[in-house]
């Protein structure tokens, strides 16, 4: 179902100017009515005027059921003894058929999104607060909160992602009538596109693992391609929701860990693998600068040294610049040799 806009139709103000006049004249022919009909000659037409008077005060204000106001970026979708016969959109004071209602399946829907702070009126009857469902629909971008999510990722490790989906309504008409519950179906096809994506890819980047598709292995990972992942996330969830007249204007990551039961076991991993690569770092200088004490001291014949002093030496230095505490150093007094 395509959405039709329903033009020419600002003539509120207008419409309501004449229905107060045409009132005020149904109350003046129904009081002069009333007034003939108090003289013998004139009894017939003071009867037929209070008739006309009565039923114009009686079935007078029905036109005023038809009038609508819309503030910007709102949207009504009207329909006429169950048909489909327009969307008013845009701010206006508007008339339509009386007997035209307003749906929005959605309108008592709250989820974790902006938007849905007031979309109930709270009135108060009696005493007894009543919640009048808001009809409008709303055309402005919205920010769907999605809750956090446990998902298994390609290498099978437990994680938790959480995504915002920036979102607004295109086609009101695919919204109202092609799917349920617009806002519903938007949440659970953000859950299922969610899963579909991070299925993909490991958390951190590991060998062997192709997450584009193309037979290659590459790096990409939900850490470090964040960016690239929720493009995807926002392109899976659009091609979901078309249907429904929804464009998904943007997707982000909002929260992303290991779950609690592994991530105590993968910080340990993550400092491991730190602690190695430090290590590594210290090894490589350290060797560097032993090379070089041994090639100035051979340049400048300081000290002749055979090869077992030199390994000595070499151990020496190596502990010395490698360890975890400051070196003690024993101080020979005698000889060299």
């Amino acid at each position: 179902m395509n959405e039709r806009i329903l033009n020419g139709k600002k003539n509120g103000m207008l419409v309501m100017l004449l229905t107060i006049l045409g009132m005020i004249s149904a109350i003046a022919v129904f009081a002069g009515g009333v007034v003939l009909t108090e003289t013998t000659d004139m009894l017939a037409l003071g009867v037929i005027m209070a008739i006309v008077g009565g039923l114009g005060m009686f079935l007078g204000w029905i036109p005023l059921i038809g009038l609508k106001i819309l503030k910007p970026q709102e949207a009504l979708v009207l329909t006429l003894f169950g048909k489909y016969i327009g969307t008013l959109k845009g701010e206006g004071f508007y008339w339509v058929n009386p007997f035209c209602v307003a749906v929005n399946p959605a309108a008592n829907t709250k989820l974790n999104q902006s938007g849905d702070v007031k979309t109930k009126a709270e009135v108060t009857a009696n005493g007894v607060s009543v919640e009048m469902p808001n009809k409008r629909m709303s055309l402005k971008i919205m920010t769907l909160n999605n809750n956090r999510q446990k998902i298994n990722d390609c290498l099978g490790n437990p994680i938790e992602i959480g995504i915002a989906v920036t979102w607004k309504i295109i086609d009101t008409a695919k919204a109202a009538f092609n799917v349920e519950n617009y806002k519903e179906f938007l949440s659970l096809q953000c859950d299922s596109a969610l899963r579909n994506i991070v299925r993909i890819y490991p958390y951190d980047a590991a060998p062997g693992i192709d997450t584009t598709g193309d037979g290659v292995a590459d790096e990409g990972s939900l850490r470090g391609s964040s960016e690239v992942v929720a493009k995807r996330i926002r392109d899976e969830i659009q091609a979901r929701v078309e249907e429904a007249g929804i464009e998904v204007v943007e997707a982000r990551i909002t929260y992303l860990a290991y779950a609690p039961e592994i991530a105590a076991v993968m910080l340990q991993r993550q400092q491991a693998s730190a602690i190695v690569d430090a290590r590594k770092l210290i090894v490589d200088g350290a060797v560097g600068m032993v090379e070089m004490a041994l090639e100035r001291l051979n340049e400048k014949g300081t000290v002749q040294l055979d090869e077992e002093r030199k390994a000595a030496m070499v151990s020496n230095l190596l502990v010395v610049l490698c360890g975890n505490r400051d070196a003690q150093p024993v101080v020979n007094s005698g000889s060299l040799y």
